[in-house]
């Protein structure tokens, strides 16, 4: 059963879709230079690479939400240019992400047509033509639910159904999958690999994004390897083993970036034992000592950042137990956490690390203001004294320490996050993420301060997706893998393909 519009990209087996020389670039970051890659029709590309890689940004690239600043997308032959979304997705480009994008209160139907509804010949919408339509697509990948299901309804996998049949009806010729595994149960994602085979008889080229490398093996065709932003190999699938994706993926010269200081390690500052959250980690244990960075590593969806906010107090654990210097500690709340001496540096500076409107010095002094209060008055000169030793300390470069914070750079914020948590003077910092997004002199600074930090006997938890910055920094670090700590490394005894391989659920061989 063919629809009767017809795809503007063709199905015969041959180049569908292709980048050619594309390159990208944000404020300080080089997302993408100079990227080329073909999607044939009736295949899967599987593209890979680390988090930060830029394989995000090819997705918006080629869904129209960014637009290259160099080089081209040519559909079926002949140069495009992306204005909209609306002209990746007339173009025949449709994307089904990790978490669907869709209207919850609508129906299965309503939501397949969104945007190009059957209208009947006096321009109203044909809603009997409409569901007999999304019946049909829907019997064509065997779904278990009729048009007429609300969308709130319907399970994860069902929606990610209801995505693929939209593209379905609009005769997409590429449909892209980004991590549509993530939060599927086993008989589930048998069930989107048998859709994606289907896909591909019918001659349409799949993007697959995954870090798993059991699916990408089990059903990719080719894959596409991108690593700080450029294309660093491609091919057959059956062509490459595990473990020559993972190198291609990490093969990055780590001696000399980071010089590693002679600290000397002392007792145990933080415990965690069987720290459990209902969805999102399970029985996260380790001991923390003082002087030392314990490195915490995971791809997506690993459950790093999430493990280290029930820590701080932001969410609440389902069970385990938590010891600082040999107590145990009760953290109900951030404010728990912050008056025992744990401070948290989040990944998103913006939202939850900074107030942008806000000057420099309300920001830096904003989790420590009883430390200033004289005489029942907040105190102006005492908060200044704490703002210039610690703006001078990490070079906040700025006008003055008034100057409202989002006319920064982001690597200033980013520095003033950090003084603000040193300004409560912990015994514990956690930096989730703390050089993402910002330039590389900033990041630099950044990284020398986090070595200074642990030289003076704090206890530093240093979560990151760049392995470079984890293997130059930590200790010792700790594998995460949906949730869990898979693997322990410790410096010395560590390879990048090992970590990688851990992360990723690569089994080594014996």
């Amino acid at each position: 059963m063919t629809l009767s519009n017809a795809s503007p990209l063709p199905h015969g087996g041959g180049p569908v879709l292709s980048l050619e020389h594309i390159s990208k670039s944000f404020p300080g970051v080089r997302a993408l230079r100079d990227v080329s890659f073909v999607l044939n029709a009736g295949e899967v590309t599987a593209l890979i690479g680390e988090n930060g890689a830029g394989k995000s940004t090819i997705v918006k690239i080629l869904t129209g939400i960014y637009t290259p600043d160099e080089g081209e997308v040519r559909v079926g032959g002949a140069p495009k240019r992306f204005a909209s979304p609306r002209d990746s997705w007339a173009s025949g480009i449709a994307a089904i992400h990790q978490e669907t994008v869709m209207f919850d209160e609508l129906s299965v139907a309503e939501n397949i047509f969104m945007g190009h509804m059957p209208v009947t010949a006096t321009g109203l919408v044909d809603w009997p033509l409409m569901r007999r339509r999304a019946s049909e697509l829907l019997k064509r990948i065997d779904a278990d639910f009729g048009p007429d299901a609300k969308l709130k309804q319907l399970s994860v996998a069902q929606k990610h159904m209801v995505e693929i049949t939209r593209a379905l009806s609009h005769e997409a010729g590429v449909i892209i999958m980004d991590e549509p595994t993530a939060a599927l149960s086993r008989n589930e994602i048998d069930d989107l690999f048998r859709i994606i085979a289907q896909l591909k008889a019918e001659g349409r080229a799949v993007v697959f994004i995954s870090h798993k490398f059991d699916e990408i093996f089990r059903v990719a065709d080719a894959f596409v390897c991108l690593r700080d932003g450029e294309k660093v190999g491609s091919g057959r699938i059956a062509d490459v083993t595990e473990a020559k994706l993972v190198s291609l993926m990490v093969g990055r010269p780590i001696d000399q970036v980071f010089p590693k200081r002679d600290i000397a390690i002392g007792g145990t500052v933080l415990k965690v034992e069987g720290l459990s959250n209902a969805t999102e980690f399970a029985d996260i244990s380790f001991e923390l000592r003082r002087g030392e960075i314990l490195g915490f590593y995971g791809l997506v969806g690993a459950g790093r950042s999430e493990a280290m906010q029930c820590l701080f107090g932001m969410t609440a654990p389902s069970k385990g137990r938590v010891m600082l210097n040999g107590e145990p500690l009760a953290i109900s709340s951030p404010g728990d956490a912050i008056a025992a001496g744990i401070s948290y540096v989040p990944e998103d500076r913006q939202d939850q690390g900074a107030v942008l409107e806000l000057g420099i010095r309300e920001n830096v002094t904003l989790a420590s203001l009883a430390a200033h209060v004289k005489n029942l008055f907040l105190s102006r000169p005492s908060e200044l004294q704490d703002v210039r030793k610690l703006g001078k300390r990490l070079d906040v470069r700025a006008a003055n320490w008034e100057q409202r914070l989002g006319e920064l750079s982001g690597g200033n914020q980013q520095k003033v996050v950090i003084a603000k948590w040193l300004a409560a003077r912990p015994k514990v910092i956690i930096l989730d993420e703390p050089t993402k997004g910002i330039d590389v002199g900033s990041k630099a600074a950044v990284h020398d301060f986090i070595g200074e930090l642990a030289e003076e006997g704090l206890a530093v938890i240093l979560v990151s997706s760049e392995l470079p910055e984890i293997m130059g920094l930590a200790d010792r670090v700790l594998v995460m893998q949906e949730g869990r700590v898979v693997e322990e490394f410790i410096r010395g005894s560590w390879s990048a393909e090992d970590i990688v391989a851990a992360a990723t659920g690569v089994r080594k061989a014996a």
